[in-house]
């Protein structure tokens, strides 16, 4: 548990140019680094965390969780709910995670609202301290949840001021702290943020994938009763572990379908050998160039194969890659849970849940690819199909968890495309 006696001290970023817009507010807490050379501003008192960016930046706040130091993209979520979830997305591996919403907490922990089995993100950031838990649900504080998890939090942050900073400068590169002493080395730190690579070129798929075969037959949880079992399937899915939540995983057995989990690096005699209705291409981590140059030849010998394909978030841009498109690393991206997303077939907008750093580039379909969502937030792609053949992907989570249920139709979709292939 936290020390509650010591005020938390607020942070703010503290740029290298005094004119720049993002300069820090007056605070009795907060300081600025010398904007020459590497000389550092005192340590507020009672802060025993840091972010620091690349840019020489630091934002001071109280640590949570693990001790140590992570290094990562530091991006934010707009998500009011699910943080659980949020944390244990396993696209959200190399990132560091700044949640908009101020009291992150405040409903515990439990072993329910788990996407992976650990924490796939690499830190968290948050606006408040950890409050007690107050949820029927809550076993567990999240503070402890996070020592269980190894994952390195940092509380008490002016969050409206770092995601303005991220908002007009992209993500940053940025490295996140916690001693109990408050001793941190910050030049050795910035050091460190400058060096780390950044996502563009990474392979994270083979870090987060499941290293052999599973079946998987747990379906979507309901009050009072839990998660659920698929006991009668009419359709064998494979499902390609790019990174998949196991949210959906479920949403497929939901629907009916039987569904076996391959590993991301499995080949498609490894996948067609399992007689599958239907081929799912999961979410995931990383670069989709990087991922692509071994699951893009596999993609495109499935499509030569005619068997139905559906594709989200990282398949959705490995299926673009594999049909002939290119992708392009976003500024900030897009991460949360109130997203309006067009379908341009019926003019329906969809509230979506979503988490991608990368995008599909429209200008580069080649003949026969049709675009078929599109974002409302800043008109970037959202969903393609393949003119004349039962292949379409979505740049979105459909499954939620956290989020709005708008999109869940897709996985019916998915089950009639199957079926008109087989037949009844």
């Amino acid at each position: 548990m936290l020390d509650k006696t010591t005020p938390s001290p607020e942070i703010s970023s503290a740029p290298r140019s005094p004119g720049d817009s993002l300069a820090p507010r007056p605070s009795g807490d907060s300081f600025a680094p010398c904007p020459s050379g590497d000389s550092f501003a005192p340590r507020p008192s009672g802060a025993t965390g840091a972010l620091v960016l690349a840019d020489g930046s630091v934002f001071w706040g109280r640590g949570v969780g693990a001790v140590g130091e992570t290094v990562g993209e530091v991006v934010f979520n707009t998500s009011l709910t699910g943080y659980q979830e949020v944390m244990t997305d396993p696209s959200y591996a190399g990132q560091i995670i700044t949640f908009t919403f101020p009291h992150i907490g405040n409903v515990g922990a439990n072993a329910e609202d788990l996407e992976a089995e650990t924490a796939a993100a690499r830190g968290c950031i948050l606006r408040a301290e950890i409050g007690e838990p107050s949820n029927w649900r809550a076993r567990q504080h999240l503070d402890a949840w996070l020592k269980s998890v190894d994952l390195i939090g940092l509380s008490g942050v002016d969050t409206r001021r770092l995601t303005l900073l991220i908002r007009e400068r992209g993500a940053p590169s940025g490295v996140l702290a916690h001693s109990p002493d408050g001793d941190f080395d910050l030049p050795s730190l910035v050091e460190r943020a400058r060096s780390w690579p950044g996502l563009a070129g990474m392979d994270l798929a083979r870090e987060v994938t499941c290293r052999e075969d599973r079946e998987w037959t747990e379906s979507l949880w309901r009050l009072g009763e839990g998660y659920g079992r698929q006991t009668a399937p009419r359709r064998h899915v494979v499902a390609v572990d790019y990174g998949a939540k196991r949210n959906i995983l479920r949403s497929l057995a939901s629907v009916g379908c039987r569904v076996t989990v391959v590993p991301a690096t499995a080949s498609a005699e490894d996948i067609l050998r399992h007689r599958p209705d239907g081929v799912f291409l999961s979410n995931g981590p990383g670069d989709p160039a990087a991922t692509g140059v071994y699951a893009v030849p596999v993609i495109r010998d499935l499509l030569a194969r005619g068997i139905p394909l559906f594709g989200i978030c990282l398949g959705h841009q490995m299926l673009a890659i594999a049909l002939g498109a290119r992708t392009f690393k976003m500024d900030k991206g897009h991460r949360g849970g109130n997203q309006p997303v067009k379908d341009l077939e019926t003019g329906r907008v969809e509230i979506t849940s979503q988490n991608h750093g990368f995008c599909v580039d429209r200008s580069s379909f080649p003949e026969g690819v049709e675009e078929t969502h599109v974002s409302l937030f800043d008109g970037s792609v959202e969903g393609l199909r393949l003119r004349g053949s039962p292949v379409f992907s979505v740049q979105y989570h459909p499954e939620a968890s956290p989020g709005p249920h708008d999109s869940r139709y897709l996985f019916e979709r998915f089950m009639r495309m199957m079926d008109a292939r087989q037949g009844p």
